[in-house]
């Protein structure tokens, strides 16, 4: 197991030094920061001068040389549009991001797990064929569609809950938390659905369709032959052998709520990290843009080890293997 996580761990470190290269070598040419800085009525004078101030002026190797040497110390380097330390930018955005992903995480995954079984265990019932059809238009319809009709359906004609901002909020150290608060959470259900329909919809589909080729396996036929009880064969037996590829589509979706979050904070103006990298996009402001995707390849590199690690804890056969 040792040798297995230094391996992995060596190989994260790769992945992460591969994509804030190539994140750096594709935003480097995205637009010009000291235009958006100044203004169109900069002299030629003072945009050199600022350039050089940037180390813009600079090679480009020498600028990722220096871009990495900060990495590697923590320091993520200055937002050109803010002029304020990346890394302090970044803590006031992470809990709003991590928060949404969160709930929407454990909404996908619980409620996905729980709808697939039903509908692999009544196939025929009118509840199941109901939720498979909302499935389908779950996975269908794009996030911002699904998001508008839920502001629509419970913001505009209801009145029920907030469609914007993340509400009250309760410091925890620098954590600024809107799951302590009843406004905060009425603030968050709107997005956390959002965010979290398509997600749903794939894991209904996947756990329904495994469990039910597992319910159809011969070691099942024979259990009950044995006279096992139809609850320990579906829940004990047959949902430990189907979860191994919904674990494996899991993680990548976990990771992928924060990655693609940037739609529903736009939608709900959302004070996350997504809004943030669609700002940094429109001023060309690169460190945030390195440091975001930096960040959003971390997280996957982290998911897929625990992923890894669940898969031994699912079937030990892969631990036997290993």
């Amino acid at each position: 197991m040792t040798v297995f996580l230094v391996r992995r761990l060596l190989g994260a470190a790769c992945v992460l030094l591969f994509v804030s290269l190539v994140a750096f070598c594709m935003f480097r040419y995205v637009g010009d920061p000291v235009a958006q800085m100044l203004g169109p009525d900069a002299s030629v004078q003072d945009r050199e001068q600022l350039r050089g101030a940037l180390g813009l002026d600079r090679p480009m190797l020498a600028q990722f040389g220096v871009f990495q040497a900060q990495l590697m110390r923590g320091e993520l380097g200055v937002s050109l549009r803010q002029g304020r330390p990346v890394r302090d930018i970044l803590a006031e955005r992470i809990p709003a991001t991590l928060e949404l992903a969160g709930v929407s995480a454990v909404l996908a995954v619980v409620g996905g797990l729980v709808i697939g079984v039903y509908c692999a265990v009544h196939p025929q019932g009118m509840g199941s064929r109901a939720m498979m059809a909302l499935s389908l238009a779950g996975a269908s319809l794009p996030t911002f569609l699904i998001g508008i009709l839920l502001i629509l359906a419970f913001s505009v004609t209801a009145g029920w809950l907030p469609s914007y901002g993340r509400g009250e909020l309760q410091a925890i150290g620098w954590w600024r938390s809107g799951l302590l608060t009843v406004d905060g959470w009425r603030h968050m259900l709107l997005p956390a659905l959002t965010l979290a329909a398509f997600q749903l919809a794939l894991i209904v589909r996947l756990a329904r369709a495994e469990m039910m080729e597992v319910l159809r396996s011969d070691f099942i036929k024979f259990a009950r032959a044995r006279g096992i009880p139809e609850r320990t064969i579906r829940y004990a037996h047959a949902l430990r052998n189907a979860l191994l590829p919904v674990v494996t589509v899991i993680g990548l979706q976990l990771g992928s709520i924060v990655a693609f979050a940037l739609v529903t904070e736009t939608v709900f103006q959302w004070p996350g990290l997504g809004a943030l990298f669609a700002e940094a996009v429109a001023f060309a402001d690169i460190p945030v843009i390195a440091a975001y995707l930096c960040f959003v390849a971390a997280l996957f590199v982290v998911i897929n080890l625990v992923v890894d690690l669940a898969y031994s804890r699912i079937d030990p056969r892969l631990k036997a293997a290993g």
